[in-house]
Parts: C-alpha cells; sequence; structure tokens
C-alpha cells in the first residue's frame, strides 16, 4: 500500500511554502499607470477618433506633395504646348500623367500645375497660422495677465481691427504691393488675422491666472517669467491651438480668393486661385478646368477643418 501519510505531509509543506494562487494575486501590489495631464488625456481621445486619423492622413500626404512635387508628376506646370488645349478632355484612366486632369487654354498641365500648387497654399496657410498664433498669442498673454492699462490699450487695438473687413483690407493691403510673392501674402493676411487669437488666448490667461496653482506659485516667490510661462501659458494653451487649426484653414480660402480676384499670388508663382480663376472663364464649356484646382482647394480646407473640429473634442473635457 502506498504512504497515505507520507503523501499528505509533502503536499501540506508545498501549500505552506505557496500560497494559493488567489491569495497570490490579492497579496501583489496592484500596479498603477500614471496619470494622464491635459494632453495625454487629449492624444488618447485623438488616438481613438477617425476623424483625425482621416485628416492626420489627408494633411501628411498634401505636405510631402508640397515638400516634393517632383515625386508626383515630371510634366512642366508652367511649359504651355497650344496643340494641347482645354478642348483636350482630361484621360481620367491614365493616372499621374500630364493629360490626368487635361489642359488649360495655354496647354499646360492641370495634374501638374495642381500638384505644384499645393506648395503656396500650404505655405500660406502655415505661415499665417504661425505669425498670428505667435503675435496674437503674446498680446492677449500680456494683455490677460497683467490687466490695467496695458490691458485697455491693447483690447481697444483689436477693436479697431476688428472693425476692418477682413478681406477687404487685405486688398488694400496687397494693392500697395508691386510685387506679391508668398511671404508678402503671409504678412497681409497676417497683419489683419490676429485679433481672434488675441481674445481667446486674453481670455484663457484671466481664467487660469485665477487657479490655486497659481496663487500658490506666487505666495511662494515665482518671477513674472516663470509665471507666465511655466504656470499660466501652459494652462491656457489649448482653446489658442484650437483656434489656430481650424483658422489655417479659412486662410488657405483666403489666400485662394485673393489670388482669384488678381490681389494674392501672380504668376510665375502656381496657386489654385489663380487657376480657378482661369478656369472660370470656361466653367460653361470645359468645366475641368475649374473642377480640378478647385476640388483640391476644397479637400485641403475640409482637412484642415476636420482635424481642428478633433483637436477641438479632444482639449475641451465637456465634450468627452
Amino acid at each position: 500500500m502506498p504512504d497515505v501519510t507520507k503523501a499528505t505531509t509533502v503536499d501540506a509543506k508545498v501549500d505552506a511554502i505557496a500560497p494559493p494562487k488567489a491569495e497570490a494575486a490579492a497579496e501583489a501590489p496592484k500596479k498603477q499607470g500614471k496619470p494622464r495631464g491635459l494632453w495625454g488625456d487629449a492624444w488618447y481621445d485623438l488616438r481613438h477618433r477617425p476623424m483625425f486619423w482621416v485628416s492626420a492622413t489627408l494633411l501628411a500626404l498634401l505636405i510631402v506633395i508640397a515638400a516634393f512635387p517632383g515625386w508626383f508628376t515630371s510634366a512642366d506646370p508652367r511649359a504651355g504646348d497650344l496643340t494641347n488645349h482645354y478642348l483636350t478632355k482630361p484621360e481620367l484612366g491614365h493616372f499621374f500623367s500630364a493629360e490626368w486632369f487635361g489642359y488649360d487654354a495655354q496647354g499646360r498641365s492641370i495634374y501638374a500645375r495642381v500638384v505644384y500648387g499645393t506648395r503656396a497654399s500650404i505655405l500660406v496657410g502655415v505661415g499665417v497660422t504661425l505669425v498670428i498664433t505667435f503675435f496674437g498669442g503674446l498680446m492677449g498673454l500680456l494683455s490677460g495677465y497683467f490687466g490695467g492699462w496695458l490691458d485697455s490699450i491693447i483690447s481697444r487695438i483689436t477693436d479697431i481691427f476688428f472693425g476692418i473687413p477682413f478681406l477687404l483690407g487685405s486688398m488694400v493691403v496687397l494693392n500697395a504691393f508691386t510685387e506679391r510673392k508668398v511671404f508678402v501674402v503671409i504678412l497681409a493676411l497676417a497683419f489683419l488675422g490676429w485679433t481672434s487669437i488675441c481674445r481667446v488666448t486674453r481670455s484663457s490667461v484671466i481664467t487660469a491666472k485665477q487657479a490655486d496653482y497659481v496663487t500658490a506659485a506666487r505666495a511662494l516667490g515665482a518671477g513674472t517669467s516663470r509665471m507666465l510661462f511655466r504656470h499660466v501659458l501652459p494652462n491656457a494653451l489649448a482653446p489658442t491651438i484650437v483656434v489656430a487649426t481650424i483658422s489655417l484653414g479659412g486662410f488657405i480660402s483666403a489666400e485662394a480668393t485673393l489670388s482669384y480676384l488678381g490681389l494674392g499670388l501672380a504668376d510665375p508663382t502656381i496657386s489654385w486661385g489663380i487657376d480657378i480663376a482661369s478656369g472660370s472663364e470656361e466653367i460653361r464649356n470645359n468645366v475641368h478646368v475649374l473642377l480640378f484646382p478647385a476640388g483640391m482647394l476644397s479637400l485641403t480646407v475640409f482637412a484642415f477643418i476636420m482635424l481642428g473640429d478633433a483637436v477641438r473634442d479632444a482639449l475641451d473635457p465637456k465634450l468627452r
């Protein structure tokens, strides 16, 4: 017969050495993840939004096209051949070829011009947004934090600029220049477009500087620069980023509108607005000359607006 007593003793020793699995799991310390802040929560929320990934993919593709247009077409966007004019219909089956979108009235490849026109529109949109975010954000930061006479002066200047119609004022400013290149259009649009960023930043700073952590930092003797750039600005930046992202698409539309009216970019610069203006003359008979640059412009603006909406929803806790 097997030694039952010996087997029972061995089992008891094993149980004494190794506690049950349930008890071991209960005794094991629970691993707690690092708490996320506002930006961590925003990134977590953005990663789970299909709208963000669609818009980000479109914008990444547009940036690559703007940076390396030669990767997408070998045709010269300025070379005209009157044997290929707008009566030559698009060859939609010839992907990425010069005749894919057809030709304009001067025999230039519409597809090549759409590709090369991406650079000017992206540069203007991003350039204006960077300038107004820096300047308007700085004015709003100073106005909201210091208040008093400085706030009154900046607020009155902002009111004056708000009273100037944006497109009309941009037309007047650009009409003062004989040569309108990309940086001239950027400065003209930024000259009148900084006010919204200033107002939004000012409101956010006024709210942030009343928070308890700012009061505590001030009581501990933090200097003005540390208070502004370490405590107030990071916690007031979210609304500014949302407005700037959404406004970017609007500035691209504004550039195209001014170029369409002949007061924005001009030849030899390639712009969707210029091509839309030339295509509108043949809209009844050859709509494709207008359709492709206008469609590319609409797609770009739509992508930036979608990105702005996704960022807004992610940064606003009330919308989660």
